[in-house]
């Protein structure tokens, strides 16, 4: 099963990361990323540019509205994300809590990762998806 790990700062917690050493916060977070590939579970693992850089579509109008970053009602953001081919949710925990990026305004929300098997197979839709999958190599 995939799960994603999302990981979650404050604006503040944020802040202190930025005072470390970025040679020091790659060697971390490396480390952190080597023990997950010899494990032989990640799949895919992302940072995010500074949300200001961002902007949000909001589709509760027509036309959808799009807002410039960064978002002021916003407690935490979306730093970054790793995707886990794992066992279980309970060990998809375990590496979350092995996470290097640790302290107070830190959090790792984990969402399981759906498949289009789960999705009806005689669904047109679903149809187009998969070929185009096999097509790229992605199933």
């Amino acid at each position: 099963m995939k799960y994603m790990l999302i990981m979650r700062a404050t604006d503040e917690a944020f802040a202190e990361m930025a005072a470390v050493d970025f040679d020091e916060m790659l060697k971390t977070v490396g480390r952190y990323n080597d023990e997950l590939i010899r494990a032989g579970v990640l799949v895919a693992a992302e940072g995010l540019d500074d949300a200001a850089e961002g902007v949000v579509v909001d589709h509760s109008a027509e036309p959808p509205v799009v807002t410039d970053g960064p978002y002021g009602e916003t407690k935490e953001l979306f730093g970054g994300f790793y995707i886990l081919n794992v066992a279980s949710k309970e060990e998809a925990v375990e590496w979350a809590k092995r996470s290097p990026m640790t302290g107070p305004g830190f959090r790792t929300e984990i969402r399981r990762v759906t498949t289009i098997d789960e999705f009806p197979q005689d669904n047109e839709w679903v149809q187009r998806e998969r070929a185009w999958r096999e097509a790229t190599g992605q199933l």
